[in-house]
């Protein structure tokens, strides 16, 4: 299927790494400009490098996302180098550990600041530009702000603000025809994940176990799984579908975990 996204320019947040990685590739695959961007410019140049390599298209920016005049320097230097926007990948984050009990005012402000404030700041100043292409935001959240997790306030909060962002954009910006859409991962193999469960005492065993609630096929999803879906999301061939927020997940957050 072809998703029609020939020199169409994408911007992906966290777009070096994990999830964000895969997406940023899968867009070049399908004939669209990646613009990869993060804090680490070693990190954005070798993921641009690579997708370079296989004949793709790709630019890097470090930005430092919860940075302001860095996400408007994000934007501007797209503008400068393709002059246009097509979609929006607000992807960056982090599960951060700002709890209630072990956190505080200060950290609990700087977690929304790291989590949350970039997706709007780069839409905000994207949406002129996605206004002449009629293009798309996709953000990625997590299941964390349906289920919870314990010890990260920050973190759920930002992600329960992303979703309602998700609905509020949507219905702000009909009457540009840009659509906006979440993806929800839940348990997703990723260099930051792979930190986590390290960390833990018997990083095996934990892992084991979360893997056995997983419902479908009890494995992991895959980066790949959740760029696929992203894609589609990002391209017209998901033409009317906005204000959606679709769990891609194995059914981890929604079907009994308890199913053999």
């Amino acid at each position: 299927m072809d998703l029609g996204l020939k020199d169409k320019v994408f911007i992906v947040t966290g777009g070096a790494k994990g999830i964000g990685e895969a997406i940023s590739k899968l867009i070049a695959a399908e004939g669209g400009i990646a613009v990869v961007a993060g804090r680490n410019a070693a990190d954005n140049d070798k993921t641009v490098a690579e997708i370079k390599a296989t004949g793709g298209k790709a630019f890097g920016i470090a930005a430092e996302l919860g940075k302001v005049e860095d996400c408007k320097k994000v934007i501007d230097l797209v503008v400068a180098e393709y002059g246009r926007i097509d979609g929006l990948v607000n992807n960056a984050g982090v599960n951060d550990g700002v709890g209630l009990e072990n956190g505080s005012p200060e950290k609990f402000m700087a977690s929304l600041q790291k989590n949350l404030s970039h997706y709007y700041n780069l839409a905000h100043y994207a949406l002129p530009y996605l206004k002449t292409t009629k293009g798309s935001i996709l953000n990625i959240g997590s299941k964390v702000a349906e289920t919870g997790q314990g010890n990260t306030s920050g973190y759920a909060a930002s992600k329960g603000g992303i979703n309602a962002l998700t609905r509020e954009w949507a219905v702000e910006l009909l009457p540009y025809s840009i659509r906006v859409n979440t993806v929800i991962p839940a348990e997703v193999w990723t260099p930051l994940y792979a930190n986590w469960i390290n960390s833990l005492p018997d990083p095996k065993e934990k892992l084991a176990a979360i893997v056995s609630k997983i419902p479908l096929e009890k494995r992991m999803t895959t980066s790949e799984e959740i760029a696929n879906m992203t894609v589609f999301l990002l391209s017209g061939v998901s033409s009317h579908t906005t204000g959606q927020i679709i769990y891609v997940d194995g059914g981890y957050t929604h079907l009994d975990r308890s199913v053999s």
